[in-house]
């Protein structure tokens, strides 16, 4: 089963990461959903697919009441992301999920309807979580054609969906990246093929590289922090991806 484990904790302001599912089967991906809670209400980041949705919600369960769960955020609209919206729903009828403008009439085939949804416009936004303002950070071709990181700027912490992602084989799990120039074999295959436009991954690479980012929470695989948030910009931003891999 998955668990829950706090990664910033500052009074009321806190993010708890939930991953590493070592019962899963191996035909599925592991995943990672990262709770924001401000106070008495919270945001879910990329809440996953509904085959995990049991495990997420137990793990929640532990820690915080999963109905004042007010919001998710979807970075793109694969299945990993978004496919257990319905199953959400069915727990909080009037959740509210925040997505790319470009998935708002994709996405309502996993669930929810015209009410469900706030979109995205493609230079980002804010979004509130009571009195803490987040960022919705524009990643575009990241790898999806709409797609978006969260950013936190009072616990400086950039929620980088997809990018960062590490394919972590069964029993090199970790929560936080402990060897970086290691964990980069972990990384480059899947950000290589994935990744389509290097003029997206740069754009991406010069405007995050100006943010505040004490850690950087992909979607799959383990958590940069300290200087290893920039030893994977400059990674990255480096690394050839898309049809110029071929």
């Amino acid at each position: 089963m998955k668990k829950i484990e706090y990664i910033y904790s500052k009074g009321t302001h806190r993010w708890a990461a939930i991953t590493c599912d070592p019962e899963r089967p191996n035909y599925l991906i592991d995943t990672n959903e990262y709770l924001i809670i401000n106070r008495d209400e919270a945001l879910l980041t990329d809440p996953g697919g509904m085959e995990i949705f049991p495990s997420v919600f137990s793990a929640i369960s532990t820690e915080f009441d999963p109905k004042k769960i007010r919001a998710l955020f979807a970075s793109h609209q694969d299945p990993d992301i978004i496919s257990s919206l319905s199953l959400w729903l069915d727990i909080s009828p009037g959740i509210k999920c925040y997505i790319s403008w470009l998935w708002e009439t994709f996405v309502p085939h996993f669930g929810g309807n015209n009410t469900t949804f706030l979109s995205i416009p493609d230079e980002g936004m804010p979004i509130q979580l009571g009195d803490l303002t987040l960022q919705a950070i524009p990643a575009h071709y990241m790898h999806s054609s709409g797609n978006f990181n969260l950013y936190d700027p009072i616990a400086k912490i950039l929620f980088s969906g997809d990018v960062g992602a590490a394919l972590m084989p069964h029993g090199e799990e970790c929560l936080f990246v402990n060897h970086f120039d290691q964990h980069t074999r972990f990384m480059e295959g899947f950000h290589r093929r994935w990744f389509g436009s290097n003029d997206a991954k740069l754009d991406w690479c010069e405007r995050v590289s100006q943010m505040n980012i004490d850690m950087l929470c992909p979607q799959h695989g383990a958590i940069f922090q300290g200087q290893d948030v920039m030893r994977f910009i400059n990674w990255l931003a480096d690394l050839k991806v898309g049809l110029h891999t071929q």
